[in-house]
């Protein structure tokens, strides 16, 4: 599970946009998976943690609908959206540098422009290397809806990155 969880921790920070709700998510999901399932294969631990926080993604979203409808009225403040890190150290020169980081940050802030389901879909199947059935699987949707989902993401996304590098006159 530690291999994982960054990969998961941003996956529930782009879901919720909160560090703090990002971190639940995370916490709840791998304390369910060990009490739940610590007997299971540890080959199967993956598809049925993210499984897990794909529900309570849905679960919280859905709370926050509600919490929404009650109290309109009141606004939150969002939380930051965390920025790329960077987990080596890179001997390439400072320009070199400055535009992968610039690359990284309009990444993200793509990432965050697409649906919910764009967005989860993409991260299992680009950043956790999930096969099509088990992102099906875990979001709880069919295989076409899988590859519709994260077709139309990569699609915007090389779309948005397209249009941050076009040069106006």
């Amino acid at each position: 599970m530690i291999d994982i969880e960054k990969r998961a921790y941003h996956m529930a920070s782009f879901a919720t946009g909160s560090h703090a709700d990002a971190l639940d998510l995370l916490q709840d999901s791998m304390i369910k998976l060990v009490t739940n399932y610590q007997e299971k294969p540890a080959k199967e631990w993956k598809p049925l943690f993210y499984k897990i926080l794909q529900n309570k993604i849905r679960d919280w979203h859905r709370h926050q609908k509600v919490k929404n409808l009650l109290f309109f009225w009141k606004t939150d403040e969002v939380e930051a959206w965390p920025a790329a890190e960077v987990d080596e150290i890179s001997l390439a020169a400072p320009e070199h540098e400055l535009a992968k980081s610039q690359q990284q940050s309009a990444a993200l802030t793509h990432l965050k422009q697409l649906s919910p389901k764009q967005q989860q879909c993409f991260l299992l199947r680009s950043w956790e290397g999930l096969s099509v059935a088990e992102t099906a699987e875990i979001m709880q949707c069919s295989q076409g809806s899988v590859k519709t989902h994260y077709f139309r993401a990569t699609n915007k996304l090389r779309t948005m990155m397209e249009d941050d590098h076009e040069i106006t006159f």
